[in-house]
């Protein structure tokens, strides 16, 4: 189903609260769920709200705060039904400084869970930012001149 030009340009920055990726998981009644918006832009949208499905292609951008989630992709689909979002084509996600390269991501919004698949015959690519303990003052590294070869000739190996 074709969307009519100024129905897409619309739909191009349509906040998914509206399908309800902002309702919490069910919790307690006496705690109010916590809303954070989660924006996507892109070329054309399409909303089914009866299937609770947002469908996103072209230049796709995903920004969700809350998380510290950016991402870009050719398409996304998000699912309100399921608080699942899947990104596909040549994807990019960046959170919290960590990166994921892949051919298709899907994340689950309330597991904080990400899938990444490659292209066949590729790999996915991942780069982690990982906080080095800081060396105790009294822990810096010695050298064992002992392992040392000092003289030519000699039976150690280095």
């Amino acid at each position: 189903m074709a969307l009519h030009p100024l129905r897409a340009i619309a739909l191009r920055c349509l906040p998914l609260w509206l399908l309800g990726v902002a309702a919490a998981p069910a919790i307690a009644q006496d705690t109010p769920p916590v809303r954070s918006p989660m924006t996507v832009t892109s070329d054309l949208q399409e909303a089914n709200s009866t299937l609770g499905i947002v469908t996103a292609r072209g230049n796709v951008r995903v920004d969700y705060p809350a998380r510290q989630l950016q991402g870009t992709a050719a398409q996304a689909q998000y699912f309100s039904n399921e608080r699942r979002l899947i990104m596909a084509g040549d994807v990019l996600i960046i959170q919290d400084g960590n990166t994921l390269r892949a051919e298709t991501v899907t994340y689950w919004v309330d597991e904080g869970r990400t899938l990444a698949l490659p292209l066949p015959g590729e790999q996915v690519e991942a780069v982690y930012l990982v906080t080095e303990a800081p060396a105790a003052p009294d822990a810096a590294p010695t050298l064992d001149e002992s392992l040392l070869n000092t003289e030519p000739g000699g039976d150690r190996p280095f």
